[in-house]
C-alpha cells in the first residue's frame, strides 16, 4: 500500500480504547510499534496531579516506546469539544494552565510535536473576538514548544462531524499557521495534515500534498468512509502516501482511526509487522 518509506504511529487515544490508559503502550509494542501519540488524556483536568503524569510517563518508558505526539487540553474530547483556546472564559484559562504542563509531559519523553485544537464557534460571540483569543493563546503554545525543541501543529477538521469548528480546510489552517508564525516570530507553527478530515470535507488529497507539505509537520490518517482502518474505505492511501514522499515529507503518520467491531491489536492486518517498527 505504499507504507514502505512512512513512519507510522498509533494514536492511543482511539486505538486500544477498550483498554486502561496506562495499558496501551505495551499493548502498541506487542503489536509491533515502536512509537506512539496521544490526545490529553486527562479531559476533566489540564493540570493533573504529579502522580498521574508519572503513572503515564513510566507506562510509556516501560513499553520501550517513544511519544512522537501529544494534545494540548482540549476541553470534552471525544465529545462535544474540539479544542478550548479560542473559548473566552474559563476554558481559555484551562488551556493556558495547561499549557507548561503538557509542553514539560512532553520534553520529559523527547516529545517534540504539540497539537492545539483550536476550538468551536461561541454562540453570541464575535469571531474575531475568538480569532484574538486563539492567537494569543497559540503564540503561547508555541514558545511553550519552543522551550523544548518541539513545533506546534494545528489541525483542520471536517465540517459535517464538526459543523462549530471554523478550520475546516487545508487553507484555513495554514493562515492560522502563518500568522502565528508571523506574530510569535519563532517559526515552529506546522499544519496537521489529517487525510480523513479533509477527504470529508471534500478536498483535492493530491493538490493539498502537492502545495501544503512544506509546511505540514505531521500527517495523520483514517479510510473514507467509515474512519477505519486502511482499506475498509476507498481513499487511495497507498498512493497519497507515495505523493508526500514525493513532495519530500519524511515525518510520523499518525495512525487514528477507528478499529471497528475488534479488538485494536486485529486493527493492523494492513500493515507488515516488519512496516510497524520506526526505522
Amino acid at each position: 500500500m505504499g507504507f514502505a518509506d512512512q513512519r507510522f504511529n498509533v494514536n492511543l487515544s482511539i486505538l486500544f480504547t477498550e483498554l486502561p490508559l496506562l495499558e496501551r503502550p505495551a499493548a502498541a509494542a506487542a503489536a509491533g510499534f515502536t512509537a506512539v501519540e496521544l490526545w490529553w488524556p486527562w479531559i476533566d483536568s489540564p493540570t493533573p496531579e504529579r502522580s498521574e503524569l508519572n503513572a503515564l510517563k513510566k507506562a510509556i518508558e516501560d513499553a520501550g516506546v517513544r511519544l512522537t505526539g501529544l494534545n494540548f487540553y482540549a476541553g470534552q474530547l471525544p465529545g462535544p469539544d474540539r479544542g478550548a483556546l479560542s473559548v473566552p472564559g474559563e476554558e481559555s484559562e484551562r488551556f493556558r494552565a495547561n499549557v507548561d504542563v503538557a509542553a514539560d509531559f512532553a520534553g520529559s519523553l523527547g516529545c517534540t510535536a504539540l497539537n492545539a485544537l483550536y476550538g468551536n464557534r461561541v454562540e453570541g460571540v464575535d469571531p474575531a473576538e475568538q480569532d484574538a483569543l486563539a492567537l494569543e493563546n497559540l503564540v503561547l503554545a508555541a514558545r511553550a514548544a519552543d522551550r523544548i525543541g518541539a513545533i506546534l501543529l494545528i489541525e483542520a477538521l471536517n465540517r459535517p462531524e464538526s459543523p462549530l469548528y471554523p478550520l475546516v480546510s487545508a487553507p484555513a489552517a495554514v493562515e492560522v499557521v502563518d500568522r502565528v508564525n508571523e506574530a510569535s516570530g519563532l517559526g515552529n507553527a506546522r499544519f496537521l495534515m489529517d487525510l480523513y478530515h479533509l477527504s470529508m470535507n471534500g478536498e483535492d488529497l493530491p493538490a493539498v500534498i502537492e502545495r501544503f507539505t512544506p509546511k505540514t509537520g505531521h500527517v495523520q490518517i483514517a479510510d473514507n468512509p467509515g474512519r477505519g482502518a486502511p482499506g475498509t474505505g476507498s481513499l487511495p492511501l497507498g498512493d497519497l502516501f507515495g505523493l508526500l514522499t514525493k513532495n519530500g515529507y519524511d515525518g510520523w503518520v499518525g495512525l487514528e482511526y477507528k478499529p471497528g467491531d475488534r479488538p485494536s491489536a486485529e486493527a493492523f492486518d494492513w500493515l507488515p509487522r516488519e512496516a510497524r517498527a520506526a526505522r
